[in-house]
């Protein structure tokens, strides 16, 4: 599998929080080559099973969000300016972008800002100038569309990748190459993979998906902050130095202790990533959904996160996957530990 190929297929979807169907589709396309029992639910969540057949064997739920960050358009000015807010981006990146609004149609616009020698503060609104009127604008562009700054996937070097959407895509990309790894082996469990929407605006896709999943115990995938000058170093993963395991008090430790304990056999590379509360991914909501799924976050290390250049190194995705893969397998993870 290309991963490269995978992570330009996905991230050149559409799929702001909220209106993800582009996203979904893209990924299901992929998903589709590992097993015929999948679709897309009323939420826009992507699901997958993949069963071993025979004797039941508990279900390992795999986990990745599919939305992006983005804008929404809030209102249109008389002057036939959008008014938008933001989904997630990051609002300093914002400024003199060309920008997509994804209305009817596709409109090109340019995130407006005054010169700098008259710019005197910010206004605090985001505006969009796309050079149409409000008449001109009407019945193509609607309050609730989403707007995604422009961006292409390109390759930095041999093994380092920038792309708007790689949070969290890469997951979404690291969960196929996984399910690429497992293919004719025996597993260890069922397993249901989701690619779940609206995780920039509340996990609120994870939060059916679990539910409707039976799952025993669950892998997130998702991306975490890798070490750029302006971070304290101690505080952040470290790009190609592999996955980050997750440790936190909202994740289950036995799972934590089994991954660390199968990276180590198995000479995958991998970071601890310890948190003091929260994770800030689906991992939080999978956890507490129903009687309670033991969960446990895999983290890919990304620089720049929620802005159009997010960068990750692709040598971190495939460690993230063969841990995936590892766990999975018939002589991989478990809780008695």
């Amino acid at each position: 599998m290309d991963i490269k190929n995978v992570l330009t297929q996905l991230c050149t979807a559409d799929g702001v929080s909220g209106d993800e169907a582009s996203a979904a589709s893209a990924a299901l396309s992929l998903v589709s080559r590992y097993t015929d029992d999948c679709g897309i639910d009323s939420f826009y969540n992507v699901f997958a099973k993949i069963e071993n057949g025979g004797d039941k064997r508990p279900t390992l739920l795999l986990d990745a969000h599919i939305d992006r960050v983005g804008l929404i358009v809030t209102y249109i000015d008389d002057d036939g300016f959008i008014i938008a807010s933001s989904c997630g981006a990051d609002e300093r990146m914002l400024a003199a972008q060309t920008v997509t609004v994804h209305g009817a149609k596709k409109i090109k616009g340019v995130v407006c800002t005054l010169p700098p020698h008259v710019k005197k503060e910010s206004s605090g609104r985001i505006v969009i100038d796309t050079g149409y009127n409000k008449k001109q604008l009407e019945g193509t562009v609607a309050a609730g569309d989403r707007i995604t700054v422009d961006s292409a996937p390109r390759t930095l070097s041999d093994n380092i990748f920038t792309a708007p959407a790689l949070d969290d895509r890469a997951g979404v990309a690291s969960i196929l190459y996984a399910l690429e790894l497992l293919k004719g082996k025996k597993l260890k469990y069922d397993l249901v993979v989701t690619f779940t929407a609206r995780e920039e605006t509340g996990e609120d896709g994870a939060k059916i998906a679990a539910y409707d999943s039976g799952a025993d115990l669950a892998l997130e995938t998702d991306v975490s902050f890798a070490f750029t000058p302006d971070a304290e170093r101690h505080e952040c993963g470290e790009m190609g130095r592999g996955v980050m395991i997750g440790i936190a008090p909202s994740l289950d430790r036995r799972m934590s202790n089994s991954l660390i304990r199968l990276a180590r056999e198995k000479e995958i590379p991998y970071q601890t990533e310890v948190m003091n509360g929260k994770t800030g991914t689906n991992a939080d909501s999978i956890s507490v959904t129903g009687g309670g799924i033991p969960a446990c976050t895999l983290s890919i290390p990304i620089k720049y996160m929620h802005t159009p250049v997010e960068t990750v190194c692709v040598d971190d995705i495939v460690a993230t996957s063969r841990l995936i893969a590892e766990f999975a397998a018939e002589q991989g993870g478990t809780l008695n530990v």
